[in-house]
């Protein structure tokens, strides 16, 4: 019984932090839910900037929105999408 709560907490714990999400695409909150780091004013930011500028292309775009930083970016490389 101990092992199956062990893997049902490692199973959420992971699916709780970081899942690829498409910055083009995605919404605020499904921003904020899904990278480290961002929480809604940064992922509305993000949001605003594309609907002005358009699509980002690179992960480096991003560092164009107010509060995004290559560290923001280091972690969450593995979980951006375009």
């Amino acid at each position: 019984m101990k092992k199956i709560i062990y893997w049902v907490i490692f199973l959420y714990t992971i699916n709780a932090f970081g899942k690829p999400v498409n910055v083009n695409t995605a919404d605020a909150q499904t921003l904020s839910d899904s990278l480290k780091g961002i929480g809604l004013v940064k992922a509305q930011a993000i949001v605003n900037y594309r609907n002005k500028n358009g699509e980002f292309k690179s992960i480096s775009d991003l560092t164009k929105v107010s509060g995004i930083g290559e560290k923001t970016l280091e972690k969450n490389k593995a979980d951006i999408l375009f």
